[in-house]
């Protein structure tokens, strides 16, 4: 899978894990230079805290657009450290 936005990829890996019908890439798979971590945070009942970051390529920033939750609930270990995207980001084959 690979997610991209404004045209350039931002990761991609063919080892992600659905949940909720999101993607959810292994952080090894993110190009770096596109992330800028955020202070957003947000509680999923069933997930954990979530953590997010901006996503900035070719100077253009698109606020909040990945997530990850660094340490979940039992339930959710799977997605545990992984990261997934929103707010126009293409995850795609």
């Amino acid at each position: 899978m690979k997610a991209t936005w404004n045209g350039r990829t931002i990761a991609e890996s063919d080892d992600t894990v659905v949940v909720d019908g999101n993607h959810y890439f292994p952080a090894d798979a993110l190009v770096r230079e596109h992330f800028e971590p955020s202070d957003t945070t947000s509680v999923c009942g069933w997930k954990g805290t979530a953590s997010y970051y901006h996503v900035v390529v070719d100077g253009q920033r698109n606020d909040d657009a990945a997530w990850t939750y660094p340490d979940t609930k039992e339930a959710a270990k799977s997605i545990e450290g992984r990261v997934a995207f929103w707010k126009g980001v293409t995850v795609a084959p």
